[in-house]
């Protein structure tokens, strides 16, 4: 009896083990099956193709991967990389947003600019060309009065020959010889030149010009040899006494400034000084390429 029990068990747990094993094993292939039914197969080298089973891409005929491999949740103009990947490519990430201190203070990025209001263009005032330039250099000072060019013109030399004659004729005709006179000033010749000229009686070749703006060379139009018109510029200079600093502020950030507020100012060339200044200016204009806008402070 005793040994006829012992059979039955036996009997009962390979049933009960059997039972096991196959309803596992059946779960596991009916998951299986319904992984198999929701994959979608994708080309590694053109990620919109998309197919519900494996296959070959129609467009380079290359075998078809699970997109989980390809990378899933991904758009067409995505891609994405293993931690490996990125050390070796040397990429550096950051995450965009706003950079806002805990105290609600915004720290912005810009730069120093030369105050719009306080620069000047020194311009030619007749025709001619350039045969010798003193002002070269960018960052030169230049004063009012400097001499900054020597210029030949054949306008000037024709009217330093109208000049003589008028010169000449003077006391018969006093009010031709100050018309010819005026003329000369408003090519800004100064008094000097003109008496030069009536005194020897012959014409300059060159007409050596001077500055009447003063500043900081910050642009130099012409060079040696080069024709100048009239009304054109030689140089623009900038008094850099007072100068703009310029930043560009996102969309969302706008509503934190505002014309007249109080900023602080620190600067790579100055590490330990803080610069208190004031916005003037904020562009009505937001940039369309960079969604930002740029506002001023002096």
């Amino acid at each position: 009896m005793k040994k006829y029990l012992i059979y039955l068990l036996l009997l009962i747990g390979g049933i009960f083990l059997g039972y096991l094993f196959f309803n596992s094993s059946s779960e596991e292939k009916q998951l299986h099956t319904q992984t198999e039914e929701n994959q979608i197969w994708t080309c590694s080298m053109h990620p919109q193709v998309e197919r519900q089973e494996p296959g070959d891409c129609p467009i380079c005929g290359m075998e078809l991967i699970p997109k989980e491999t390809a990378g899933s949740n991904l758009a067409e103009n995505e891609f994405t990389m293993t931690p490996n990947a990125m050390a070796l490519a040397n990429i550096e990430t950051t995450i965009v947003g706003e950079s806002q201190n805990d105290n609600g203070s915004l720290q912005l990025s810009g730069e120093i600019t030369a105050n719009e209001d306080e620069t000047a263009t020194q311009p030619a005032h007749f025709n001619g060309r350039i045969e010798k330039l003193y002002v070269k250099s960018l960052g030169e000072k230049v004063q009012m009065g400097q001499a900054i060019a020597s210029i030949y013109s054949p306008d000037l030399v024709a009217a330093q020959q109208e000049l003589i004659s008028a010169y000449q004729k003077r006391k018969s005709q006093p009010r031709l010889y100050q018309a010819v006179r005026n003329k000369f000033k408003n090519w800004r010749i100064t008094e000097s030149q003109l008496q030069q000229i009536e005194e020897k009686e012959t014409p300059l070749t060159n007409i050596t010009i001077y500055a009447h703006v003063s500043g900081i060379v910050t642009s130099i139009e012409v060079n040696e040899g080069a024709h100048i018109m009239d009304g054109k510029p030689i140089f623009k200079v900038a008094n850099l006494s007072t100068v703009w600093a310029e930043f560009d502020a996102y969309e969302n950030e706008i509503k934190s400034l505002k014309e007249g507020q109080k900023i602080n100012i620190n600067t790579e060339a100055y590490p330990d000084e803080n610069f208190e200044a004031e916005i003037n200016f904020i562009d009505p204009v937001l940039n369309s390429s960079t969604r930002t806008v740029r506002f001023v402070q002096s």
